[in-house]
């Protein structure tokens, strides 16, 4: 490993471990450097901002990680669970790094990635509707980040897998009520499933 990931990987451990115990807010890039006995110098010489630091820690860890795979052949449930699971794995940070909003914030920069990701999805999904695939995008991706975000932050321990069982659930359930008005059915939520 290169000297400078070297550097990297201490200031993001010492971030990771900081973020364990107090609100991204209360961190300073003074705690970062002091946890890993480095100076703010070395910290500016590799990263703009403890925010540039930590989407440099979730590209590294879980992005860098998703392109050594082969997505085309990843269904879209498959690769929502493997962000779930990462984000189940290391849960005390990004449930605190995606409670800030805000400019350079965590939780701008994973909904741009998380958009990147399944655009081509929704390219392939609405093929037959070009003109509006990034409002389609935007709309998924956005809601995907609030119910990640809830339930990080839920005290009722669900694991991956069955948290996106439970959303695709809904969103499919969801989809045939849809169908069903459309066809003329009753497909409201009193009706028989």
């Amino acid at each position: 490993m290169a000297d400078s990931n070297i550097t990297k990987k201490a200031l993001a451990d010492a971030m990771k471990s900081l973020m364990a115990e107090k609100p991204f807010a209360k961190i300073s890039i003074s705690d970062i450097c002091t946890r890993c006995s480095m100076n703010r110098q070395s910290f500016y010489y590799h990263f703009r901002d403890k925010y540039d630091l930590v989407n440099w820690i979730f590209y590294t860890e879980l992005i860098e990680n998703l392109q050594s795979q082969d997505l085309q052949n990843l269904d879209g449930w498959s690769l929502l669970e493997q962000v779930a699971r990462y984000f189940y794995d290391n849960r005390p940070f990004y449930a605190n790094a995606l409670q800030v909003t805000g400019q350079n914030s965590f939780t701008d920069y994973f909904a741009e990635v998380l958009r990147a990701i399944v655009e081509p999805y929704f390219e392939e999904l609405f093929s037959e509707d070009e003109k509006h695939i990034s409002f389609y995008s935007q709309i998924f991706t956005d809601a995907c980040r609030v119910v990640i975000v809830r339930w990080l932050l839920n005290e009722e321990d669900i694991p991956p897998g069955e948290f996106v069982g439970l959303v695709r659930h809904a969103v499919v359930r969801l989809a045939e009520c849809v169908m069903q008005e459309e066809q003329g059915g009753a497909g409201g939520p009193d009706a028989p499933a």
